[in-house]
This record gives C-alpha cells, sequence and structure tokens, in this order.
C-alpha cells in the first residue's frame, strides 16, 4: 500500500490522472495517464494501434492484442523471433521511448499515428514526467502501468480491458494468477533463513548484478531465494568482483547467458563457490525473452515455475503440477502465439 500510495502521490505532482481513482473491481496497476489533445484515453473499441514505449509494454501488448501492437521496441533476431507466432514474428523494429537511450523521435512516432502510447515497468516520477512530456509534445493519449512481478495478473486484466480484450486478458490472467499463488506457497512454507542464498549474474563475464529492490532481480526472493547482492543495499544493477563473490559463496548460481554458464563450471578461479562444488549453476533460457529477466515483464511468468524447481527441488508444491515442458509449450503458445514442438521446447530447457 505505502508503495502504491508513493506511485500515486508521485503522478498527481506532475499533472497526471491516476486511472486508479476510479477504477472499480480489479487491483489497479495504471500509475498516470495523459490524455492528448482529447484530454482523454479512447474507448477500449477506438483503440486499434499501440506504440508500446518499451519492452515490458511491448511483451504485455504482444500478449494480449497482437493484432494492435505496431512493432517491437527491441531488437529481435532470427533466432528469437523463431520462437513466437507468425503474426509476432512479423512485426517490425519501432524502437523505444522509455528508459536509456531513446530511439524514436516523437516525429517518427506521430507518423505511426498509435492511439495509444503504453508504458510498463518500474512506474517512478521520471517515467510519469516522460510519458506527460511525449502526450504533451505531440498530442497522443499515453498510459503508463505498474510492472512488478506481483502486478502482472491486474495488469493483464487491467490493460486487456483498456484494449477492448477483456476475455483475453482474463483468460491469460488466470495463467499469472496461478504462478504468483505457486510462488506464495513456496515462500510461506519456507522460513528465510533456510532460503537458499542465490547470485544472478548478467553479462558475459557474469559479474554484473543488482541490489535489493532491483526489479531485474525480484524473482529471487519471490521464489523464495535470498539474492546474495542484496547485502550491498537498496538500488538497480551493479558491477561486482570476483573477490566480493567469493566472500559471498552462494549456493546457487542463476543466470542468462549460456556462455557464462558453461565457463563458470569450467574455470578453476570459481571453483571454490558453493554454487559451483556442487553443479547448481543454471542458465535459465532467454528465447524470445528472458525467464528471469530482459525483459522485467510478463515473459517471466514462466520463469517462476522455473526457478522455483532449481531453488527448491522436490517441494511438495511442485509435485502435483503439469511436467515443465507442457508448461511451457502452453505459455508459448498463450502469450506468444507459438506452436513449439517437443524438440523446441527441449532446446529451450537444455540451457546450456
Amino acid at each position: 500500500m505505502m508503495r502504491r500510495r508513493l506511485y500515486l502521490q508521485a503522478a498527481l505532482a506532475l499533472g497526471a490522472w491516476p486511472l486508479g481513482l476510479r477504477a472499480q473491481g480489479v487491483e489497479d496497476v495504471v500509475v498516470a495517464q495523459f490524455g492528448g489533445r482529447s484530454g482523454a484515453l479512447p474507448a477500449p473499441e477506438r483503440v486499434r494501434k499501440v506504440f508500446a514505449a518499451g519492452p515490458p509494454a511491448g511483451v504485455l501488448v504482444a500478449a494480449l492484442a497482437p493484432d494492435k501492437l505496431l512493432g517491437w521496441p527491441l531488437t529481435l533476431g532470427a533466432e528469437a523471433r523463431a520462437f513466437l507466432g507468425p503474426q509476432l514474428r512479423a512485426l517490425p523494429h519501432t524502437g523505444r521511448l522509455s528508459g536509456r537511450g531513446s530511439t524514436v523521435p516523437l516525429e517518427s512516432l506521430l507518423q505511426l499515428a498509435p492511439d495509444l502510447v503504453l508504458d510498463a515497468g518500474t512506474a517512478d516520477a521520471t517515467y510519469v514526467s516522460g510519458m506527460r512530456r511525449v502526450s504533451e509534445q505531440t498530442g497522443l493519449p499515453t498510459l503508463l502501468i505498474q510492472g512488478r512481478i506481483a502486478d502482472h495478473a491486474a495488469q493483464l486484466r487491467q490493460v486487456g480491458r483498456l484494449l477492448g480484450v477483456a476475455e483475453r486478458g482474463e483468460q491469460l490472467a488466470r495463467q499469472a494468477d496461478a504462478a504468483l499463488a505457486l510462488a506464495a506457497r513456496v515462500r510461506a512454507s519456507v522460513p528465510p533463513p533456510q532460503r537458499p542464498r542465490v547470485y544472478y549474474g548478467r553479462g558475459a563475464d557474469g559479474l554484473e548484478t543488482g541490489r535489493a529492490g532491483s526489479i531485474n532481480l525480484e524473482l529471487l526472493e519471490f521464489c523464495a531465494g535470498r539474492n546474495v547482492a542484496a547485502e550491498m543495499g537498496e538500488g538497480s544493477l551493479t558491477r561486482v568482483s570476483l573477490e566480493q563473490l567469493l566472500l559471498w559463496n552462494p549456493e546457487v548460481i542463476v543466470t542468462q547467458d549460456a556462455d557464462f554458464a558453461r565457463r563458470v563450471l569450467a574455470d578453476p578461479l570459481w571453483r571454490s563457490i558453493a554454487a559451483v562444488r556442487t553443479g547448481r549453476v543454471h542458465c535459465a533460457p532467454a528465447l524470445p525473452f528472458g525467464w528471469l529477466d530482459g525483459p522485467p515483464g510478463v515473459n517471466r511468468l514462466i520463469g517462476v515455475r522455473w526457478l522455483l524447481e532449481r531453488l527448491h527441488p522436490g517441494h511438495p508444491a511442485l509435485h502435483a503440477l503439469e511436467p515443465l515442458p507442457e508448461a511451457v509449450r502452453h505459455f508459448y503458445q498463450g502469450f506468444y502465439g507459438a506452436d513449439l514442438s517437443p524438440q523446441a521446447v527441449r532446446r529451450l530447457l537444455d540451457g546450456i
């Protein structure tokens, strides 16, 4: 509640109208909206073209309304596109507005003529200000959605209604509910002192990670792990030294970089770390999007199941579930419109 209140206060201070003050019947994840020239968001039936301002928003709109997404805000190579359905596979790269390194001039945005500009993620005052500026300078309606892992079911429901695809939003939200409830059961049954100490290694050398509170690493705590880098205090991504990692001595290492995962297992400099000695170095799939991060969007919902199995193998909450390959196939069909063969699912799960 405190976090939500701070977001609403920031939005009001910047002149935004938090839609949550009017929302009924569902947890509100809309931080702010700006109506552009019309003064209000378009009615759901009038939203035909959506510009996703950043990668999390791109994945969200792709899952809910692939026919309305103008293009991908992130670059997707042929290997990633192979794990998308035909409609999403064919979308162009439109570039991003949000975050560092915006690649879309406002003139280009106007030429695309979207009915709505949507952003999702860590919705702080800087993001609110950026979306307000886009709306004022272009006259386009803009919408900012909160995007932590716990928000994903509400995201799918509320944005589904706003885009005129409420039934699909509810269908996908039920899958999100199941993933979030599974993680909650595991957290409730594993006291914090008994949770494994985990290091998330990013990049080719694995020496980038995230501090406490980083959205890029939030799955670790969410899935009843302990982020060893939380000792560095609150913050976002940061570089660490191998010496620091040796001192932390994590019990589990997770990554999305297959080259790094292979190198760790063979490098004598890493051999004294507990996770390496016991073989608990795990590489999460990253196609078409990361299962743990990259981007920190609804793509991570399948990563919840994957990470729970690696942090808590044999946990009773995991026993009655459908096999992971089947869960992967259903997720990719539901969220990406992709019909994966058993061989494609195996390639994903093999990791390294």
